[in-house]
């Protein structure tokens, strides 16, 4: 099977021999690609965007699956989750063959398992509300055709993710996106550019799925969890913009409605109690830009 990932990079045939500031420059030049390929599958990621919000506005989740640094790309993209926009850490979940502790190590034969793929489904146990999206360079783990073939048995929507055009995952996907980033630096090391690339693409996924249900206004992350210092001051910040106080003041909101950020904002730019901006946020999905819009009219009348 012509894989390009698997094949020599003509342009760093020579980079064992080369000084320390050539080996860097040859390896960036490669990471530039992988930036351009994500670039020219914008439109299939869209399409991925748009089946994980519609699920996510049912209720739905989202599962990522992958081996190897494909697995742990989708796992700590599902960890980043929580803290960012504050979801449950139930809504995106990472797999990777073999289990956590493949994490750190390298199990041997857990990306051919179609036995590990079957335990990690039963263990997902999505519904047809769901999304699975399954991550690898090659595409053609039968781990991952294995879940990809239970989730289209089980009528549950499948992305897969991949940087060879001819993956098997193709054929049980619903949405492909297969960013070609060619030859690695070093033969088949696929966490260099693939890797990047799927980095970037499930930063998109996320991100731009959180921004459609209202997890962001403007660029701020108003359902920031505070679980840190440096996330509390971030808070503090998002409240005194949003709410045009002083950080004082937005400090005391916080405080009184106990860290969270919508909350403190609408108390403090409508004089809300905590239970009627929590009736409201609730009435419009957590949506702040029409709460805003909401109360401005009703004021207006």
């Amino acid at each position: 099977m012509n894989i390009l990932t698997e094949k020599r990079n003509k342009n760093t045939k020579n980079i064992d021999i080369e000084n320390t500031s050539k080996i860097l420059e040859l390896i960036h030049k490669e990471d530039e690609l992988a930036v351009e390929a994500v670039g020219k599958c914008l439109q299939n990621i869209e399409k991925a965007v748009d089946i994980i919000v519609t699920n996510f506005n049912s209720g739905g989740k989202l599962f990522y699956f992958g081996a190897g640094t494909s697995g742990r790309l989708g796992v700590l993209d599902a960890s980043e989750c929580p803290p960012t926009f504050g979801v449950s850490p139930l809504m995106v979940q990472g797999f990777i063959a073999g289990g956590d502790k493949a994490l750190r190590y390298a199990i041997e034969g857990a990306e051919d398992s179609e036995e590990l793929a079957e335990k990690d489904f039963q263990k997902a146990n999505p519904s047809q509300c769901d999304t699975i999206c399954a991550i690898s360079a090659s595409g053609n783990a039968k781990y991952l055709l294995t879940i990809l073939k239970l989730a289209q048995n089980n009528h549950i929507k499948t992305i897969s993710i991949s940087s060879n055009k001819d993956a098997l995952m193709k054929e049980y996907s619903d949405c492909f996106i297969c960013a070609q980033t060619g030859e690695e630096a070093i033969t088949g090391s696929t966490r260099m550019k693939a890797g990047t690339a799927q980095k970037l693409i499930l930063n998109m996924l996320t991100t731009a799925s959180m921004i459609k249900i209202g997890k962001v206004y403007e660029n701020l992350m108003i359902d920031v969890k505070p679980t840190n210092i440096k996330l509390k001051k971030r808070a503090v910040s998002i409240v005194s913009e949003i709410a045009k106080v002083s950080e004082e003041n937005a400090q005391m909101a916080l405080n009184i409605n106990g860290y969270k950020v919508k909350h403190a904002i609408l108390n403090l730019k409508y004089n809300l109690s905590f239970d009627d901006a929590d009736k409201l946020l609730n009435e419009f999905n957590g949506v702040l830009r029409k709460v805003f819009n909401y109360l401005d009219n009703k004021n207006k009348i």
